[in-house]
């Protein structure tokens, strides 16, 4: 009881995997420490991709990359793009270096081999649940392309100064799960302007994905983001009274 209260508050869980037997495992490791967590459960990405167009509730999916009918990191992808909200934490019985990486590269919040514990899994997913990235010791020790979990609130906030005006607005749109259309609509632009801004965005931020971009973000409070806010509209009023 006490493992479960430690723990940060774990709501709803989307399992996804194909075979029968891990999922109960995946629900039974959940459930020994995320007592009241529900738990449903996915054999393909469809199913999961109709899951989470119903409910958008999910807190957090557990994704195994070897889904029949799936190629390589179509699956992740696929959710990534339509749930870009959504945390994704990898379980998969492939375990080499590049694969790993690649998963965190292509916007993972994470990657725990299918060989570890129940321990490891809850480890996991309060890291991921808590704003962190997580993966194995072993790479998170040995590889520099990895994204470190945990950034100083001082670095984040330089980096999201660093953004123009646009950039931070199409940063909050990301926050709130808008896709690149919808935030082209909204801002009255081509969707070619939106991606060249997105692609700025991340490496300005240092990251990978939309959803780490997201993540990052998210660790700033309400008063930060006010306070960064302020700081651009001052710039936009200095630099509309220069002209």
């Amino acid at each position: 009881m006490s493992a479960a209260l430690q723990m940060t508050d774990l709501s709803k869980v989307l399992i996804v995997d194909d075979h029968p037997l891990f999922r109960v495992a995946l629900r039974s490791a959940i459930k020994t420490v995320y007592r009241s967590a529900e738990t449903k459960e996915a054999s393909s990405i469809e199913e999961a991709s109709d899951l989470l167009d119903r409910d958008r509730n999910f807190d957090i999916a557990l994704l195994d990359l070897s889904i029949p009918g799936v190629n390589g990191f179509d699956g992740l992808l696929q959710l990534r793009a339509e749930h870009p909200r959504l945390p994704i934490l990898v379980v998969s019985g492939l375990e080499n270096k590049e694969i790993i990486e690649e998963s965190l590269r292509y916007g993972a919040a994470g990657f725990l081999p299918k060989s570890h514990g129940g321990e490891d899994l809850a480890q996991a997913i309060d890291t991921v649940l808590q704003g962190g990235i997580y993966c194995p010791d072993e790479i998170d020790q040995n590889s520099g392309v990895i994204p470190e979990a945990e950034k100083p609130k001082a670095i984040l906030i330089e980096r999201v100064l660093s953004l123009t005006p646009q950039q931070l607005k199409v940063l909050c749109m990301l926050r709130e799960g808008l896709l690149n259309k919808q935030i082209a609509h909204e801002l009255d632009v081509g969707s070619s302007t939106v991606k060249k801004h997105v692609s700025e965005i991340l490496r300005k931020l240092c990251v990978y994905s939309r959803t780490q971009a997201v993540i990052e973000v998210s660790k700033l409070d309400q008063s930060e983001m006010i306070d960064i806010e302020s700081h651009f509209c001052s710039q936009t009023k200095l630099s509309n009274t220069s002209a």
